[in-house]
């Protein structure tokens, strides 16, 4: 019945990271499109998000933007390349272009003359070193990575039947300076799909209720999650994300 569906609120992280991209807590947009089977669809709609929503900053709030560029993102240089908005702008125009699956970006990565601290493996998830060396790979501009391997992503994530190689349908979005920015998918709305591999996972009691929700009525549909801490980052040009919210929380940092 709610074909274009989004929600902003707090999303709590599971993992015990510490570094500059993670929180404990932290602010994500999610949105959800019904009657959907394509993946440009959702990646669609990651690029006009990012386009309206910087357009509306730096049309409404100059100042505050300028004030960061002046007085923050300048110490930060050497480690932290402040975006030129307006390229930015520029390339999402062509933005499909910057669009490369998973499988060529381990490829790009095992070519590449530099020693990463985790050596890039088709089947192992990517880490911030590599989605940074991507994005400087292709000329510095957003890249959306598709088609990541079955086995590394969420069981609710579609399907790909594309043979030795399993992938799902999944998406992400990397930007330069941060890495990945959205997460997204097509949701796999196969009811046998799901059947079989909750059963493999072993996880098909606790997720029956979400069974009966393909069981009874769904649609193929598709969605992402955009991290707004990290967003604050890409624009403003902060090194750290703990300086994005006014009251971070990270592991270990719960003061009373």
């Amino acid at each position: 019945a709610f074909t274009h569906v989004f929600t902003f609120g707090p999303t709590f992280r599971a993992e015990n990271s510490q570094s500059r991209r993670h929180l404990a807590e932290f602010y994500m947009v999610e949105a959800e499109l019904s009657f959907t089977e394509s993946l440009q669809d959702v990646m669609q709609v990651m690029e006009d998000l990012f386009k309206t929503t910087t357009n509306t900053v730096l049309s409404k709030c100059p100042r505050d933007v300028e004030l960061f560029h002046k007085y923050v993102a300048p110490a930060q240089k050497k480690n932290f390349p402040v975006i030129p908005f307006v390229v930015i702008l520029k390339t999402f125009s062509f933005f499909f272009s910057c669009r490369i699956s998973y499988s060529e970006a381990v490829e790009i990565l095992k070519r590449a003359s530099q020693t990463f601290t985790f050596k890039p493996e088709w089947g192992c998830d990517l880490q911030t070193e590599h989605e940074k060396y991507l994005v400087e790979h292709c000329g510095g501009v957003p890249v959306f990575v598709i088609n990541y391997p079955y086995d590394l992503k969420p069981f609710y994530m579609r399907d790909n039947e594309d043979g030795p190689q399993h992938t799902v349908a999944a998406v992400d979005l990397l930007i330069p300076g941060i890495g990945e920015l959205c997460g997204g998918s097509l949701r796999e709305e196969r009811l046998p799909f799901l059947e079989s591999r909750l059963q493999r996972l072993g996880l098909t009691d606790a997720y029956q209720w979400y069974l009966d929700l393909r069981k009874f009525g769904s649609v193929p549909h598709g969605g992402f999650g955009m991290g707004f801490e990290r967003y604050l980052q890409c624009i403003l040009g902060v090194d750290n994300i703990k300086d994005v919210i006014p009251f971070p929380r990270f592991p270990h940092s719960c003061l009373l």
